[in-house]
């Protein structure tokens, strides 16, 4: 079938246009997109300002977009038995598809599959489109109805959010710090209150999103711009030490410091940014001074299906977090918007026409 997408073809060069769709095969899911995002890689991508950029390059043309969520049209053989599906339900696929063959899918960790077939940069077309197919090999989750429209479309976000909490093996009580509110951090915020510490702190120089995050449960919230927040922190803990934990999703240099500086000795620090620039600091203080933890985290992983039932449940939302969406059409200005932060923006949304 024929269908219209946002195609990337190189830096600066991203079309919508008509973009051909066989039919499901084997254990496939055909869908019409009702929403898509704008992760903060997207920008990245379109302007050839990250290291992932030159992959979505390398496997052009390529429809864009890892942030999705589906309406089933049609089921390929054996697909309604596997995902316990039928036409008309929604659905998502997580953004990557494992191989299952390489060493890390063998142990489990499909999140760091080798191939990193992730939709819209490797192998498999996303979902900047009116429809997608999800190939044979996808993790597929049904939503339910309830689960409001602004919701469903910040999904893969908040599974990467949550998988980012459950690394940062966050205890009761415990002073958890969320550096950077955008939809990372605003969704880490939410799911740290869930795990039940003393009280988690919202760092961000922006405050329209600091009274977003105020609303969304943080127990204080600091502008770095108009007071210390490493003295802040170190005032409210106990013995003036620091703080348990940081949950970094700012993706700066000073936000990395800062993070460093806050903890206490022993303390973690769980990154999740994706970086512009090269971050670059006395690594002494890890080792010889602190003994800190220093802890990745990358996609989702087993946090979907969390993910949804919070939402379904209404202990997480999207509320002041997601805009009205744009027409797909106008994914320029959406990409521009998002870049930017223009319009009080923090997840932006686009919606096929």
């Amino acid at each position: 079938m024929l269908t219209q997408g946002v195609v990337i073809y190189g830096k600066e060069d991203f079309r919508y246009e008509d973009v051909e769709i066989k039919d499901p095969g084997q254990e496939e899911v055909l869908v019409e997109i009702e929403s898509c995002g704008i992760c903060a890689a997207d920008p990245k991508i379109y302007y050839g300002n990250a290291y992932f950029a030159q992959a979505a390059y390398d496997h052009a043309p390529i429809v864009a977009g890892h942030e999705f969520m589906g309406r089933v049209i049609k089921l390929g053989p054996g697909a309604a038995e596997k995902y316990g599906l039928k036409v008309g339900d929604r659905a998502i696929a997580e953004n990557i598809v494992p191989c299952g063959k390489c060493y890390w899918c063998k142990r489990g960790q499909y999140n760091l599959c080798d191939p990193h077939a992730v939709f819209g940069i490797v192998a498999y077309n996303g979902g900047w489109a009116k429809h997608m197919l999800y190939p044979k090999g996808s993790l597929v989750h049904k939503v339910p109805e309830n689960v409001a429209w602004s919701d469903a479309a910040v999904i893969e976000p908040l599974a990467c959010a949550l998988h980012g909490v459950n690394r940062a093996k966050i205890q009761f009580g415990e002073t958890a710090v969320v550096m950077g509110c955008g939809p990372i951090g605003m969704f880490m915020l939410q799911g740290a209150k869930l795990k039940n510490p003393a009280q988690v702190i919202a760092v961000d120089l922006d405050d329209h999103r600091l009274e977003i995050a105020k609303d969304l449960g943080a127990d204080m919230t600091i502008n770095p711009a108009k007071e210390d927040a490493v003295e802040k922190i170190k005032s409210v803990t106990e013995d003036g030490i620091g703080c348990d934990v940081v949950l970094e999703a700012a993706g700066s240099n000073k936000s990395v410091r800062a993070a460093i500086d806050m903890l206490r000795r022993g303390g973690r620090l769980m990154e999740f940014s994706v970086f512009a620039e090269d971050v670059s600091f006395d690594w002494s203080i890890i080792s010889d001074i602190k003994e800190l933890e220093i802890i990745g985290g990358h996609l989702g992983f087993h946090t979907y299906e969390p993910g949804i039932n919070f939402m379904s449940r209404g202990l997480i939302t999207s509320r002041g977090i997601a805009s009205d969406p744009y027409p797909l059409e106008d994914f320029k200005k959406a990409i521009d918007i998002s870049k930017g932060r223009k319009h009080g923006s923090i997840k932006v949304l686009m919606k096929p026409s």
